[in-house]
This record gives structure tokens, C-alpha cells and sequence, in this order.
């Protein structure tokens, strides 16, 4: 049956697809010398169904009680996802009236709003286990009439039962919808709401940092990046290792990273650009561990962040196999004609073709000053949020 083309397909091929299609409309995900299938396998790793442009935590309870509103309406598809589009500005300004202004998504483009938080959760209710439903919210509007008719009503045999959590959309332990969620609300989560979620983590990302953070309590860490995380030494030992990776792998190419931008700013002849990334880049290479970073194993890394969601090019590899190279010799420099340089151009003209920066000057022009400036920190500021959120409940 068309209604029900979801089924056909292959669940983790259909949320892969759905990460990837998410990360295009990130801006923080921009990524200009090819890294982030790297850095996305560590985050998902480590903080599975999170996204850069994620605000607060009870969204993920806020996307199931809206469309639970829609769920036995005999509309069509398009008036559906009207109307949960109303359901979701409405939860805008029921967040406005409840006193929350900080991560309230939609709270200045009202009705406007072009990336709705049902777009920006959708993936990680379904990692999470949140959601059952396998498809996307489209999928979903088309196949609810058929939903609604084709769930048995009497559950006498496993094959019914079977047939019945198949047609599922929600969790069935999902906490009760609050009666006044459209007229004022807020972010702060009930303890059953909070126990919620640690449990769906719990079940079904067991083995992920997030799940044993938010199961731990050891969620009050202040720190910057989770490799400062004062109970590092607490974690288990394939998240502390991954951890261990992650930072070096931050550390080494946020350099490559630094020179991108310091090129670029040369080529543009901007001299506050030119001094700014100058001195960023000496410092970088001043606050290297080089003992730490010639005893990194690449193949090692390699193995450990590994992820069927994720596929790491074999240019990419080389890429980093080739900085590490030139980092552990020496070699990182930051003239325009060193071999670190050549490497980063290099890079960045294969990735782009006609839109180098290097190669194309109209697109060059066009180059703000900035892009990936910042070291990587696998989403830990949105899990790091999340965990307080968690640990805030009452």
C-alpha cells in the first residue's frame, strides 16, 4: 500500500539519511577541509540523537504531545502539517507566556519561523526510542488515517501484539500531555518527565556518555570541552578512551583549521585578519602536547570511532594522516608555500572544485573572515545543556 512506502525501507539507512539531511541546514556543521564525518561519528558516539541547533531538553517531550493532538484527525497530509505547524507556533508563545525566553525556538520569527522544532528534534526522539513511528514527519501525515484504522483493537495473540507496537508512533510510557501546554508552559521537567528520558537513554543508548552522565547525576560539569569533565576519570573505559581521541583530534587539526583561515585572510590582504589568525595559530602550536600527540595511534582512532552512520572517506584519513605527519616532524608552518599550506589548499580545491576560495575569487570575495575557527567540541555544549536541564527537574 503507497500509505505505507515507509515500511519498505531500511530503518537505519532512513535515519542516516535523516542525520545527513539535518546537518546540511546546521551552519555549525559547516565544514570546510572535509572533518565532519569524522567529528559527527565521536558525537554520536558519545552524545547520540543530539544536534548542534538544539535548545532545551523538553522538546523532546514538547514534539510528541503536539502531534498526539493530531493523531485520529481524518484531515489530509497537507492540512496536517498546517496544523501542526499552528500547534507549534502556538507552543511558542505558551513557552513567551510561561516566562522562558532563553532557547524558546520561534520566539522572534513567529509565524515565520522556517526551521520548526519538530524538524530540529525529529531525528533524536527517534534515536532515543521516543519515537517509534520510522519515518519523517511528511511520512507521518500521510500514513495517519491508515495508522488510526489499521491498529488492532483487542490484542489476543503475540502476533497482534506484534502488529499493534509496528503501528505505533509513541512510546507507550511517554508521561501524559499537561493540560495547559497551549496556553503556558515552560522548560523546567517534572521527575517522572526527567526519569523518563533517562530510562529511553538507558534502553536504547546504553553504552553512550550521555546515558551514563544523565543515569550518573555527573552533570553539573561547568567545563568547556567534556575531556575537562572533573569526573573524567569515572566514565567507562570505551568512553574514556574515545574522549582521550577526541581531544587530541581537536587539539591537532584545529591548527589546519587556523591556517585555512590565516591564508584566506592573506589572500584578501585584510591585516586585522592576518594578525588575528597569526597570533591564534602560535598559539595554537604553543599549547601542543607533543609528547601526547606522537603517541596517538591513528590506527587506533581510526577503529574507535567507527559508526554505521557514518562514513570517513579515504581522502579524509589521508588528510589527517598527512597533517599529523607534517605536525610530528615540524613541518606545520605557516608560510604560504610550506607544505602545511600546500596540504590545506590542496584539500580544500578537491573538496570544492569551482567554489575554492583559493581558486575562484569572486567566492573568495564573498568570505566573511571566519569558517571553523573554533576547536571541535563533538556537541557537548547541547549534551552539557541537556544534562542540567535533567538534573534541574522537580
Amino acid at each position: 500500500m503507497s500509505s505505507l512506502a515507509w515500511i519498505d525501507f531500511d530503518e537505519a539507512e532512513r535515519q542516516r539519511a535523516q542525520r545527513i539531511m539535518a546537518l546540511f541546514q546546521e551552519r555549525e556543521t559547516r565544514d570546510e577541509l572535509g572533518l565532519g564525518g569524522i567529528r559527527d561519528s565521536i558525537a554520536d558516539h558519545l552524545f547520540p540523537g543530539t544536534s548542534t541547533i538544539q535548545t532545551r531538553l523538553r522538546y523532546m517531550l514538547f514534539i510528541p504531545w503536539l502531534f498526539q493532538m493530531l493523531e485520529g484527525s481524518s484531515a489530509g497530509a497537507d492540512q496536517l502539517a498546517s496544523e501542526a505547524r499552528a500547534l507549534e507556533n502556538r507552543l511558542a508563545n505558551a513557552l513567551k507566556a510561561g516566562g522562558e525566553s532563553n532557547g524558546v525556538i520561534g520566539r522572534d520569527a513567529g509565524a515565520d519561523l522556517q526551521r520548526l522544532p519538530s524538524s530540529v528534534y525529529w531525528a533524536g526522539l527517534g534515536t532515543w526510542g521516543i519515537r517509534l513511528f520510522p519515518g519523517s514527519t511528511d511520512n507521518l501525515f500521510s500514513s495517519m488515517r491508515h495508522l488510526q484504522r489499521a491498529r488492532p483493537r483487542v490484542r489476543e495473540s503475540e502476533d497482534s501484539a506484534s502488529e499493534a507496537q509496528a503501528l505505533q508512533i509513541w512510546t507507550p510510557t511517554l508521561p501524559a500531555r499537561p493540560t495547559d501546554l497551549l496556553d503556558h508552559t515552560q522548560f523546567k521537567l517534572s521527575l517522572d518527565e526527567a526519569q523518563f528520558i533517562i530510562d529511553r537513554l538507558i534502553a536504547h543508548q546504553p553504552h553512550s556518555l550521555l546515558a551514563f552522565l544523565a543515569r550518573s547525576g555527573s552533570s553539573q560539569a561547568e567545563c568547556d570541552n567534556i575531556w575537562e569533565h572533573p569526573h573524567l576519570a569515572d566514565f567507562p573505559d570505551d568512553a574514556r578512551t574515545l574522549v582521550g581521541h577526541g581531544a587530541i583530534f581537536s587539539s591537532v587539526m584545529h591548527g589546519a583549521s587556523l591556517l585555512y583561515n590565516l591564508l584566506l585572510s592573506r589572500l584578501r590582504d585584510r591585516a586585522e585578519w592576518i594578525e588575528k589568525y597569526e597570533v591564534r595559530f602560535a598559539e595554537w602550536q604553543s599549547s601542543l602536547d607533543m609528547a601526547g600527540i606522537r603517541a596517538w595511534s591513528l590506527d587506533a582512532f581510526w577503529a574507535a570511532i567507527d559508526h554505521p552512520a557514518h562514513s570517513i572517506r579515504p581522502a579524509a584519513k589521508r588528510f589527517v594522516a598527512e597533517w599529523l605527519g607534517l605536525l610530528t616532524a615540524g613541518n606545520v608552518l605557516d608560510g604560504a608555500l610550506t607544505p602545511a599550506a600546500r596540504l590545506v589548499q590542496d584539500r580544500e580545491r578537491r573538496l570544492k572544485t569551482s567554489q575554492s576560495r583559493f581558486a575562484n575569487r569572486a567566492v573568495r570575495d564573498r568570505w566573511t573572515g571566519a569558517s571553523g575557527v573554533e576547536p571541535l567540541t563533538f556537541r557537548w555544549a547541547q549534551a552539557k545543556s541537556h544534562l542540567r536541564d535533567l538534573a534541574s527537574a522537580e
